[in-house]
Order: structure tokens, then C-alpha cells, then sequence
């Protein structure tokens, strides 16, 4: 049977658009807060897209995700909403946690989406203690952990990847390597190449995978999954992959070169797949219809946000609840 080429590349017009809608998401978030009406800071995902989008593409809805301090991106590629997630991160009633986890507690239950983490690898011991709980009940679900490279240090990493290997845990560790931990490079902080051959430590399998490339994402995090759904349990990967903008909001970027930058967004995973998709023959029409629908659809999601009620007694930002 003879396969359209445009129903061949229609899931990558999917990835495209979920991509675009963490990017543009992201971007609107930066322009609130240099215009000082967000509170507290925010951890942007921008250049990181692929990553949440090519995992997210790589599990059911009803399989569960821990995110991180920079999960903005996770809970939307898992089909959150952008207006109730703009809602929480400005603290306002239609946020998923009613305004009061903020940008780094977000949590949507219904979504199997258990929550971003302020704490550094601060999710990977709860990942495994979901992942432990779904085993015991004997459950066909299955759990991503995200967590960047600087968390790969830290001991509940090591403790962790070793209960789920002694024990077959049904968890996805995804090591978000963006290179740098706040300011502090992996070169300075690690004597491996490849964060991912930790995971011989453990006798478990780790792979590196490039985080620029959503496709390349999917297919090995769907490899990671399926064999945690047999029973075999975890898995480490690695996801190589640049983070664009600061660590936070206040983060004038230091610590590397501009240079360095530059060459990094030669990679970017949306301009990349945007010409693979005109090459296959995908129509230029079609992909400026799929921006102009994000847009709008982030647009709206900031007019709602912008007109919903803040939390607290009056209608009014406050932590006096």
C-alpha cells in the first residue's frame, strides 16, 4: 500500500507544534517578567523543547512524569494547559494548584503530571518511590523522572538508580545535560565524559541521546519504556541539549562565551525540524498556519491569565491565605 508522503510526516507537524507552544509559552513568561508582572523568578526552558516534547510523544496519558525547577515545558508537552499553567505561575485561582504552588510546585494530578521540584534532584527519590508503589500494585504504568546534570551529583541520584536497578522499578531517568548547573560546567564538576555511563554502576542501561533532536528523543525514550513495561526496569538517559537563556531570570550568563551560544542555536530543534519538514515536502502554508495558530493560542492564554482573580482574601496577590 502506498503511504502520502505528507500522513508520513504529519506526527512531526505535532512535535513542531508542541514545541513551538513550550517556546512561545516561555517567551511570553520572559516578556511579563522583564516587565515586572510575575512574581519571583522563573527557570526558562528555551532551546530545551525537544527533550520535553520527543519523551512526552514516547508514553501513554495515563503514564506518570516528575518534573524539575524548569518543568514548564514537561507539563505542557503533556498536554497541560497554557492557561491554567500561566494562571499558577502568577498565583492567580484557575492555576492547577489554585495559584499557590507557583512555577516550581506545579502539580496536575489529572494529567499523571506529579510535580516540578525547587530542590535539586530533588524529584529522582520520589520518581522511584512512585515507580515502586506502581510495581507493587502491579500497574502497567510507567514513570519519567527529569532532572538536570548538576542533580547527577548529587546522592539521591546514586541511591536512587540503585533501589530501581536492585529492585526492576518501572522509572525513566531523563538527565537533562545542559551543561552547565547554574554556573558551574560539567567539565568542572564531573570526570566523565558521558553523564549516562553512570548507569554501568548500577547494571542498568544508560544512553546518550541528542536533546536537539525530538525524533532521536522519542525513539530512545520509547525503547526505555517498553522495556520498563516488561519488567526490566530502569533506565538512564542522557539527553544532550542547551538552555538558551539564563538559569533564572537574573542570570546575565557569565560564565560562557556568546560564541558558544551562537553555535548552540545553529542546532535549535524547531528551526531544524521546521526545514526537515520542507524538505519532505511539507507546504510553507501549512507550518506559518501552525505559528500563527500558537500564537494566538499563548496569546489568549496570557488574556485569560492577565483577567483571572489573584488568590487571597480580596482578589489580591497574597500569601496570607
Amino acid at each position: 500500500m502506498k503511504v502520502d508522503v505528507e500522513d508520513k510526516i504529519k506526527p512531526y507537524l505535532k512535535y513542531f507544534s508542541k514545541m513551538l507552544l513550550i517556546r512561545y509559552f516561555e517567551e511570553k513568561l520572559d516578556w511579563l517578567f522583564s516587565r515586572d508582572m510575575l512574581p519571583g523568578t522563573a527557570h526558562l526552558c528555551i532551546g530545551q523543547e525537544a527533550v520535553a516534547v520527543g519523551a512526552m510523544e514516547a508514553i501513554e496519558p495515563t503514564d506518570f512524569v516528575i518534573s524539575t525547577h524548569r518543568g514548564h515545558g514537561h507539563i505542557l508537552a503533556k498536554e497541560g494547559d497554557p492557561r491554567r499553567l500561566l494562571c499558577e505561575i502568577m498565583g492567580k485561582e484557575p492555576g492547577y494548584c489554585k495559584g499557590k504552588g507557583g512555577t516550581q510546585h506545579v502539580c496536575a494530578l489529572e494529567l499523571g503530571f506529579l510535580g516540578t521540584n525547587g530542590i535539586t534532584g530533588g524529584g529522582i527519590p520520589i520518581a522511584t518511590g512512585v515507580g515502586m508503589a506502581l510495581k507493587l500494585q502491579k500497574r502497567p504504568e510507567v514513570i519519567l523522572c527529569f532532572f538536570g546534570d548538576g542533580a547527577s551529583n548529587q546522592g539521591t541520584f546514586h541511591e536512587s538508580l540503585n533501589m530501581a536497578s536492585i529492585w526492576k522499578i518501572p522509572v525513566v531517568y531523563i538527565c537533562e545535560n545542559n551543561l552547565y548547573a547554574m554556573s558551574t560546567s560539567v567539565e568542572q564538576s564531573m570526570n566523565i565524559k558521558d553523564i549516562a555511563t553512570r548507569a554501568a554502576s548500577y547494571g542498568i542501561p544508560g544512553e546518550v541521546v541528542d536533546g536537539m533532536d525530538v525524533a532521536a528523543v522519542k525513539d530512545t525514550v520509547s525503547i526505555a519504556i517498553d522495556r520498563a513495561r516488561r519488567g526490566e526496569g530502569a533506565t538512564l538517559i542522557e539527553a544532550k541539549t542547551y538552555r538558551y537563556c539564563g538559569h533564572s531570570k537574573s542570570d546575565v550568563r557569565k560564565y560562557r562565551t556568546r560564541k558558544e551560544e551562537d553555535q548552540w542555536k545553529t542546532k535549535d530543534p524547531i528551526v531544524v525540524l521546521e526545514k526537515s519538514l520542507l524538505k519532505q515536502g511539507f507546504s510553507k502554508k501549512d507550518i506559518d498556519k501552525t505559528k500563527k495558530e500558537t500564537k494566538e493560542l499563548i496569546e489568549g492564554a496570557c488574556e485569560f491569565a492577565m483577567a483571572a482573580k489573584y488568590i487571597g482574601k480580596q482578589g489580591v496577590f497574597s500569601w496570607e491565605l
